[in-house]
Parts: structure tokens; C-alpha cells; sequence
């Protein structure tokens, strides 16, 4: 696999680029996420036109909101791009931004998840950029740290700042399969589930082979995430997965007497044989979320014994330089 392309650490003072790139942002979440960013030291640079937008399920045309993301990549005042939030409509970006110039050159940090995973599948696959899965200003930071659907901020500034050594992640999941344990090796790639099979058959389709693969959504029923695995399987997209991190897909409760998210998980992908792990509080969770490096080399451990659970993600090497 080529090697990847990481981004500048973020240091004290930085400022960073606030851009909404999906649907429409409510301005009580966006100013206590402001007001969050400058806790932890950062210094939020926005146009709140933009950032405030409204049309339809967007936050602005896809003209306007592509001349933002364009604009905010190669400015060189800032050191990061931080989504405001997620939604729907990132993936109307890619066409047009599979044409610009100068991605292949020095990355930018850019933090997001969920509908902002299309983004980030396509940076790593045109340009193996590092991004980062992680609380985005209105949709996790403006809940505060370590609070319900908040952000653990210890992994969110690791994985921004941390330049000389890899760093533990304690998953508090479990082991998907009990008979099935131990460690595994690979890249840490994927995100929110619907967009990763959204990206099947397009120019940027996520390569999965090797990876330690992340899984999460919320609001799917059971049979839908079922398809949805069974869909990634049949198209190949399980074949040389060294490991998979699932979230604990929320509001995804199917009728009573049914298979839940976590059964479908098990029939699905134990057969693997890998190590997988089930339930950690990342992208959709009601819990701190943790934010996860994608593109770096990573170690998923997914062990069950006499002494109960043990699952974490070390991460092995520094996101950002």
C-alpha cells in the first residue's frame, strides 16, 4: 500500500477552517462548539454565511459548498479543516473535486464523520491523505468532553497533535465472538457504513484489503445492516480485512423476537475468523466518541477470558507530522 500523507500537527493557537459541507447546522450547537474549539486551544476561523447556510437538505449549493471545501484546503492561515456537522450531501462534492489541483501534494488535517466518511474515503483513495474520524463542532464538541454524545478528548488530541509515537485506544467494547480472539495488524480505514457501500462501484471505492476495518451507523434496522454486510461481502470488500471495529449502532432496534445489530454482526462476519470487536463508542454512539486516525497502521486486540473483556486499539504510529 503507498505510503500515506499526514498532515501538520496542530499546535496551541492554531486556527482552524469551520466548513459545513453537508446539511444545515442549528447556530446554538455551532457557537458552543466555537466555544469548545477555544478550550482546547484551537482558534475557529469561519465565514458564517457558509457555515450557516440552508437550502433544502443542504448547507448551500453544491457550487458554493465546493468552492468552501477548495478555498479551505488551500489557505495557508489555517492548519485544519473541522466539519460543523454531519447529514447528507458530501458525496455531491467528489465529481467536481476529483478535478482540483494540488491534493497530491501537502494534506490538511480534516476531522469529521458520518456523512463526511465520502470525503474522507476519497482523499485516501486519489491521494492517500490521513484524516481523522472524529467529533465535529456541532455534532459531538458542542456537548463538551467526555459528556453523553460528546468527545473523548484525549484521542481527538493525539491524533492532532501527537508527532514522535503511536498511542493506546481503549475501546470498551467486547469481543464480537467468543471463540474468536486475538490480535490483528493492518491500516486503519473505513467509517459510517452506508458510505462506505455507497462508495461500491465509483473511482474512489474504498480498497479494504489489510486494513483493520471500522463499521458504524446508527438508525438502521437489523435487516438493513444486513444487507448492507452482505452486500460488502459479496463485492469483495471482506477478502484480506486483518480485523473490524464496530460500533454500538444506536437506535437500531428491529421488532421484538428479532435478530438485533449485534446478532446480524456475529452471522456475518465471524465466519471471517478474525478478530472483531463490537460496541465501542465511535462515529454514531451515545458515549464520548473517540476519534481514530484513518490511514495509519493500527493494532486491534479483541480477547474474552476467564478475566473478562480486553479491547483496544493501539495505534502505531503518528498521524500527523
Amino acid at each position: 500500500m503507498p505510503q500515506p500523507l499526514k498532515p501538520l500537527a496542530l499546535r496551541p493557537g492554531d486556527a482552524v477552517r469551520v466548513l459545513s459541507l453537508a446539511s444545515p447546522v442549528e447556530e446554538a450547537r455551532l457557537e458552543r462548539g466555537f466555544a469548545e474549539l477555544g478550550r482546547l486551544g484551537w482558534k475557529p476561523q469561519y465565514d458564517r454565511a457558509q457555515v450557516l447556510a440552508a437550502e433544502g437538505f443542504f448547507s448551500g449549493s453544491v457550487a458554493s459548498r465546493l468552492a468552501a471545501l477548495q478555498a479551505g484546503l488551500a489557505e495557508p492561515e489555517t492548519r485544519a479543516i473541522f466539519c460543523s456537522r454531519g447529514g447528507y450531501g458530501s458525496t455531491e462534492l467528489l465529481d467536481a473535486l476529483s478535478a482540483s489541483r494540488g491534493l497530491d501534494g501537502s494534506p490538511k488535517a480534516v476531522l469529521g464523520y458520518s456523512d463526511l466518511t465520502s470525503l474522507e474515503i476519497f482523499l485516501w483513495q486519489r491521494f492517500r491523505w490521513v484524516t481523522f474520524y472524529g467529533a465535529m463542532v456541532a455534532s459531538g464538541m458542542d456537548k463538551g468532553a467526555g459528556a453523553e454524545k460528546g468527545y473523548d478528548r484525549e484521542s481527538l488530541v493525539r491524533a492532532l497533535t501527537e508527532t514522535r509515537q503511536g498511542w493506546p485506544v481503549e475501546l470498551q467494547g467486547e469481543a464480537l465472538a467468543s471463540g474468536i480472539s486475538g490480535e490483528a495488524e493492518g491500516t486503519l480505514l473505513g467509517g459510517c457504513l452506508t458510505l462506505i457501500e455507497t462508495s461500491l462501484a465509483t473511482p474512489w471505492e474504498l480498497e479494504t484489503e489489510d486494513s483493520i476495518l471500522v463499521l458504524e451507523d446508527r438508525a438502521m434496522k437489523p435487516w438493513q445492516v444486513d444487507r448492507a454486510l452482505v452486500h460488502l461481502r459479496q463485492a469483495g470488500k471482506f477478502l484480506g480485512v486483518q480485523g473490524i471495529l464496530l460500533g454500538d449502532f444506536p437506535e437500531c432496534e428491529g421488532p421484538a423476537g428479532t435478530e438485533t445489530v449485534r446478532e446480524v454482526a456475529a452471522r456475518v462476519l465471524a465466519p471471517l475468523g478474525i478478530p472483531i470487536v463490537w460496541g465501542a463508542p465511535v462515529g454514531h454512539t451515545m458515549r464520548p466518541m473517540l476519534t481514530l486516525p484513518l490511514g495509519v497502521r493500527a493494532r486491534l486486540t479483541a480477547k474474552h477470558d476467564a478475566r473478562g473483556a480486553l479491547t483496544r486499539l493501539d495505534i502505531l504510529e503518528p498521524a500527523v507530522v
